[in-house]
């Protein structure tokens, strides 16, 4: 039988806390550091592999960890997930994402329909439109062909599509898959439209609205936006548009739209990456057949997630090293340094991913936790964040672990020698050495120049990233929240933190304020 515990009140919680302390600076110096490195690690999908040699770990905490793991129940409680269970308490719905990529259960049905099924007659008629899309047989008004997606979305509907299509623009025009150029409209913020719509022609472009509700207000304000431009430019904005949301909003059966495709309420926005909501936008972008190869990674890496054995199990690893890192030794963030220039995105689709998930200070029955949850996410690639924020990491007066993820291959393929080695090589080297220079440290008599060291890293290494690789990435890091979503017993797949700024919002644009909403309505002229 499952149970929903809070963690301090695990058994195995209190014995994790008595467990010695690793000295990472001794364990990571020397003949020793090597044999972490050789030891500390765990296959995952794709060839890839998530190594924590350099974390605050050894035997002991890893037995600990695994009977956490045991009591918390993790893998029962991801079985009941997969399966239908109705997991999202606060909203009381259930919880497919990963569905959109493959069945790692029994069939579930909901609204009367296999779930599975139909997440994949959505991406087939995506498909379809994408295909004919790219072979002229859906064109403008001038019988002309497409050249550049639009998609139009906030939070979940942009942030990790924008990190999707960045992460595979190069990689698909190396392989000749590149189709389209796709632009991203987000903040209601008026820059935000003009900058894209000045930058494209829209004669030639197609928009993807994204809105479940059909009612999101930042959303809707954009699509006018685009609208004004359309029709400013003679253009009839219903032959450029087409709609992902829900079958029961006012988008779905609208005449305003070339075409809708669907996603329901058992998807959050933070993770319909492999939704319709991703699906749309990747596949004219890229071809519907780069999207199926994303959505494979994704599923070969849940299978992973499903394993009992904590060390064979690299999501549920990282999640409970991630745990002890926040709950016994008291780091209260945690930095995701991609070196691969194009996960540029990545780290702020995991800020929300993460931040939204977990961010909260009350358990699945809205009582009061007396433990921390979510970390703080932030980040940027290498080498860039070497020269930006690394200089608190290293001497900081606060210790944050830190999640590399890096590729011994770039996409492009090509590269130049200078100095005796490539840019490849060059960031390949930066990466390795930040690992061991955050572990290790550095002696000096000048404290200036003292680096104490014992700051904990982990990496994610692959051959290269492209689309099965990026899924593999994505479903790791959905799935390591989701674990620890569970150790914390909290509810991570609603969102409530972020429904007060709306709701005032409104009043705002209403004139129904008094007090300090006043002042500040007035003091921004609105």
């Amino acid at each position: 039988m499952i149970t929903w515990n809070n963690l301090d009140t695990l058994a195995s919680f209190q014995d994790l806390k008595e467990v010695k302390t690793v000295d990472l600076k001794d364990v990571m110096s020397g003949e020793n550091g090597a044999e972490r490195v050789k030891k500390y690690s765990v296959p995952m999908a794709e060839g890839m592999a998530y190594n924590y040699a350099a974390k605050k770990v050894d035997d002991q905490v890893l037995e600990a960890l695994a009977k956490l793991a045991e009591e918390a129940q993790l893998a029962e409680k991801f079985e009941t997930l997969y399966n239908g269970a109705v997991v999202n308490t606060g909203e009381n719905r259930l919880v497919l994402h990963h569905l959109t990529r493959g069945q790692l259960g029994d069939t579930v049905e909901a609204d009367g329909v296999d779930k599975r099924a139909f997440y994949v007659e959505q991406q087939n008629r995506i498909a379809e439109f994408a295909q004919k899309v790219h072979a002229g047989e859906i064109t403008n008004a001038a019988g002309e062909k497409f050249n550049t997606v639009v998609q139009i979305g906030i939070g979940g509907s942009d942030l990790g599509p924008r990190a999707m299509y960045l992460a595979l623009e190069n990689w698909a025009k190396k392989h000749n898959t590149f189709k389209m150029e796709a632009k991203f409209i987000s903040n209601v913020d008026p820059d935000d439209a003009a900058a894209v719509l000045n930058s494209i022609d829209v004669a030639h472009s197609i928009f993807v609205l994204v809105s479940k509700s059909g009612t999101t207000l930042e959303t809707l304000t954009n699509e006018s936006f685009v609208k004004d431009a359309l029709k400013n430019a003679g253009l009839d904005a219903s032959k450029h548009m087409i709609a992902v949301t829900s079958e029961t909003s006012p988008l779905a059966k609208s005449d305003d739209y070339l075409a809708a495709f669907f996603m329901d309420d058992y998807i959050g926005g933070r993770f319909s990456s492999t939704s319709a909501v991703g699906g749309a936008v990747l596949s004219l972008a890229f071809g519907p057949e780069v999207f199926a190869q994303f959505l494979d990674g994704a599923a070969e890496e849940d299978k992973l997630s499903l394993n009992k054995d904590l060390l064979k199990n690299p999501e549920m690893l990282d999640a409970l090293i991630g745990v002890y890192e926040r709950n016994v030794l008291g780091y209260p963030a945690t930095a995701v340094l991609p070196y691969s220039q194009a996960l540029s995105r990545f780290p702020a689709h995991l800020q929300q991913l993460d931040m939204e998930s977990n961010g909260k200070s009350v358990n699945r029955f809205g009582d009061p936790v007396n433990y921390a949850t979510g970390p703080i996410i932030f980040g940027e690639p290498g080498t860039n964040g070497q020269h930006s924020f690394y200089q608190l990491l290293h001497q900081g007066t606060d210790i944050v672990p830190l999640q590399f993820v890096g590729f011994r291959n770039s996409q492009i393929g090509t590269d130049v020698v200078i100095q005796d080695s490539t840019s490849q090589q060059k960031l390949c080297a930066n990466v390795a050495a930040q690992i061991v220079a955050f572990a290790c440290g550095k002696d000096d008599e000048n404290r200036n120049k003292n680096f104490e060291g014992g700051r904990p890293s982990s990496i994610i290494v692959g051959d290269q990233l492209d689309p099965k690789s990026l899924g593999a990435l994505l479903a790791h890091f959905e799935n390591k929240i989701m674990f620890q979503g569970f150790v914390w017993n909290v509810n991570s797949f609603d969102q409530e933190g972020v429904q007060l700024g709306k709701v005032l919002a409104k009043r705002v644009l209403a004139h129904e304020t008094d007090g300090a909403l006043k002042e500040y309505s007035d003091l921004l002229n609105i």
